[in-house]
C-alpha cells in the first residue's frame, strides 16, 4: 500500500510563501531600478548614502549586505559614473568614506519618490495594519534566525 505524500509542515510552507512573496515584490522593484540604468547593488549604495550621508565603505557594505570586494566594485562603478566620491577620513588614514556627489544627490532626489511609489504599489496587497503586523513578525523571525548558528554539513553518505 502506498502512503500518501507527507504534507509540508508550517515551517516549510512559511519558507515557500516568504520566498515567493519576496520574488514577486523584488521583480517589481528591480524593474523600477533598471529604468534608471542602475543595478540593485548600485541603487542600494546610492540609497544608503542618500539617507545616511557619507559612510565608511565598511558601513555601506553592512547596510547593503555585499562582500567587501563587492562594495569596492560597486563604489568604483558609481565613482566612474560621477555619482559617488571617495573621501579620506581625517582621523584614520586607512579609512575611506563614500559620499554622494552633487550629481548623485540630484539623481536620488529625482528618482527616489518614484521608487518609493513602486514599492508602495508592490506591497499594496496588504493594508496599513497588515503591513505593520508583517513588519513586526518578519523582524522577529529575522532576529531569531540571525541568532542561530548554521548546522555543520553532513558527512558524505550521511542522511539527515
Amino acid at each position: 500500500m502506498n502512503a500518501l505524500p507527507r504534507q509540508p509542515d508550517d515551517a516549510l510552507k512559511l519558507w515557500v510563501v516568504l520566498a515567493r512573496a519576496y520574488n514577486a515584490v523584488n521583480r517589481l522593484t528591480r524593474a523600477d531600478i533598471a529604468r534608471y540604468g542602475l543595478t540593485e547593488g548600485e541603487f542600494a549604495v546610492l540609497e544608503a548614502l542618500f539617507h545616511k550621508g557619507p559612510l565608511l565603505q565598511g558601513d555601506v557594505q553592512r547596510r547593503v549586505l555585499v562582500s567587501s570586494g563587492g562594495i569596492t566594485y560597486l563604489v568604483d562603478r558609481l565613482v566612474e559614473r560621477g555619482l559617488v566620491e571617495r573621501r579620506p577620513c581625517a582621523q584614520d588614514r586607512r579609512a575611506i568614506y563614500a559620499a554622494l556627489t552633487d550629481e548623485g544627490r540630484q539623481l536620488l532626489e529625482r528618482i527616489f519618490p518614484t521608487h518609493a511609489g513602486a514599492i508602495e504599489r508592490a506591497v499594496s496587497g496588504l493594508d496599513e495594519t497588515e503591513r505593520r503586523t508583517a513588519i513586526a513578525l518578519l523582524r522577529k523571525l529575522g532576529r531569531a534566525a540571525a541568532e542561530l548558528e548554521p548546522e555543520a554539513p553532513a558527512a558524505a553518505g550521511e542522511s539527515s
